[in-house]
């Protein structure tokens, strides 16, 4: 009976590859030979109304995509089993295009891409610019405020952008940020016959008559006196806003040094106050992601305002922990890192991070008081890891002099937990 069940199985018949062709802004013609058979041998194609107008009548069931696209890319595709597919897809499908979608959602192995030139590699070719040296952020799914964390005298950067209304954004956020003198390049119609490039600098440019298929080129200059922002952890204190609950600068920069990020990673940080930590630790990478718990609606207000302003919008922020921890998106739900920087003396709090934790992550807490200290204490005991405690002074005026004005003393227990070790086993020292 089981032979019989496997002859069935190797029976059925896979389903049929999905094509995805990149084309330009040249239509028709900017397709290779190859991709031109692709096209016309196909019994269902799909893309955009742009995409769809450059083949012109050559595919037979044409269908534009909905909006928005994503819940409806699956049921579109099934419904076309036993039929051959072709998707269209602006320039190089696999950069910031469909076909990562398609290969997320279907599989690789399933998938069968032709690439075009890219509209990065377009633009580089027009500007004389190394592709490899170029930073690229894109706003088609994202807020411009994306773009903030790349900003550096001397920096190159291409942002793609969501439509026409992306290079006045654009300007306008290098105006309110330090960059105004930043030149700016809005290259339109890449690659097709209405090609165009309009010139100018942030401060004097809204480019409100661009053409919605246009990729924005930025030659950073930082304006005189602007306040020099890196990724670097360790921002000033007065670039946050908020009621002064925050973990200070320098403190800050040692605690995200314990924490130790690296690209992709999750953090979890547990009493957010302004959300200087996890908004330091997601600027550190574009990969980096986070998520900050806050008790105070207030508080969780200016924690999204801060990470506006600072470039990571993407942060989220929810309430109360331990209790919020179950409302944690899928993608984040297992920490690399956990940073307690509020709310250890809650029964339970340490525990539930440690359990949180991935093994092999990292978990960092921060006290100010001698109760917060004595769990650490304990805390340490029972799990390892390392103790450490600093103070901060910082020089101030007295009347014509400078004295050393001392901040809270810090005490800092940093742990990583085991791989594969039960919780309460003994951790390795970080």
């Amino acid at each position: 009976m089981a032979v019989a069940q496997d002859a069935a199985l190797m029976a059925e018949p896979s389903p049929h590859p999905i094509a995805v062709v990149g084309i330009g802004a040249d239509g028709w013609d900017g397709l290779s030979a190859v991709a031109r058979v692709v096209v016309e041998q196909a019994d269902v194609v799909f893309g955009s109304a742009r995409q769809l107008a450059g083949v012109g009548d050559r595919c037979a069931d044409a269908r534009a995509w909905p909006s928005p696209l994503l819940p409806s890319l699956r049921p579109m595709i099934d419904s076309c089993d036993g039929r051959t597919v072709c998707v269209l897809a602006s320039g190089d499908p696999m950069f910031h295009g469909i076909g990562v979608s398609l290969a997320r959602e279907f599989g690789a192995e399933r998938l069968r891409v032709y690439p075009a030139p890219s509209s990065v590699s377009l633009a580089c070719a027009r500007l004389g610019w190394s592709l490899a040296h170029t930073t690229t952020v894109s706003l088609v799914n994202s807020p411009v405020e994306t773009v903030l964390p790349e900003l550096g005298h001397g920096r190159r950067l291409l942002v793609l952008s969501r439509g026409s209304s992306t290079p006045g954004d654009v300007c306008a956020l290098l105006r309110d940020n330090g960059f105004g003198a930043s030149t700016v390049s809005v290259l339109e119609q890449l690659g097709g016959p209405a090609e165009r490039v309009a010139r100018g600098t942030a401060t004097d440019s809204t480019f409100a008559d661009a053409d919605p298929l246009n990729v924005v080129a930025l030659e950073c200059v930082r304006d005189r006196g602007a306040t020099r922002l890196t990724r670097v952890p360790g921002l000033p204190d007065s670039q946050y806003t908020g009621d002064g609950q925050m973990t200070k600068q320098e403190v800050r920069a040692l605690t995200l040094c314990a924490l130790a990020p690296g690209p992709g990673e999750v953090l979890w940080d547990v009493g957010g106050g302004s959300g200087t930590i996890a908004i330091e630790w997601m600027r550190t990478d574009p990969s980096c992601r986070a998520v900050t718990f806050e008790s105070s609606a207030d508080r969780r207000h200016q924690i999204t305002t801060n990470a506006q302003r600072l470039g990571v919008p993407g942060l989220a922020v929810l309430g109360t922990a331990p209790g919020a921890f179950d409302e944690v998106p899928g993608s984040a739900g297992v920490p690399d890192a956990v940073f307690v920087g509020g709310g250890a003396t809650e029964p339970g709090m340490i525990e539930r991070c440690w359990a949180a934790v991935r093994p092999g992550g990292r978990l960092v807490a921060n006290s100010v008081t001698a109760e917060s200290d004595s769990l650490l204490l304990s805390a340490a005991a029972r799990y390892g890891g390392r103790l450490r405690r600093f103070q901060i002074y910082r020089g101030e005026p007295l009347g014509s002099f400078t004295t050393w004005r001392p901040q809270l003393p810090v005490t800092q227990w940093c742990v990583t937990k085991p791989s594969g070790a039960p919780d309460g086993a003994d951790a390795d020292e970080q």
